[in-house]
């Protein structure tokens, strides 16, 4: 089992930069695909990035590619997400997530992630 805490999030204008950083308990953090994902209140929950246990394969949902980085620390057993030239429609509450791989394809789906976060609210304002 692994616990994670989401950091780093806040109110930021737009044009502005944040990095969140999700901390991992437990020993086990290598063993896991880990990915962020977000909701907006009524909206459904929305894939941002995803990455390999090993840090060497990630996949960014279309629309945030080229300002979002996915990274990960496997010593501090922490998940990164850096964003930059945030925009209004960014805001929402981000929540990191864990998977053990079946396979060395990077999974977009939220309902195949089953450790999660508490989350951290990200506010873009204009």
């Amino acid at each position: 089992q692994v616990q994670l805490v989401e950091s780093g999030g806040g109110l930021v204008q737009a044009g502005g930069s944040l990095r969140l950083s999700c901390a991992a308990s437990g020993r086990t953090f290598s063993s896991y695909d880990m990915a962020w994902f977000r909701q907006d209140p009524g909206k459904e929950v929305e894939f941002v990035a995803a990455i390999s246990r090993s840090g060497g394969s990630t996949t960014y949902a279309d629309s945030l590619r080229g300002r979002f980085t996915i990274s990960r620390d496997n010593v501090k057993t922490t998940l990164y997400l850096q964003m930059n030239n945030l925009k209004p429609e960014d805001t929402a509450v981000y929540y990191c997530a864990a998977q053990r791989p079946t396979s060395t394809v990077l999974i977009r789906r939220a309902e195949s992630y089953i450790y999660w976060g508490q989350g951290t609210q990200v506010t873009v304002s204009s």
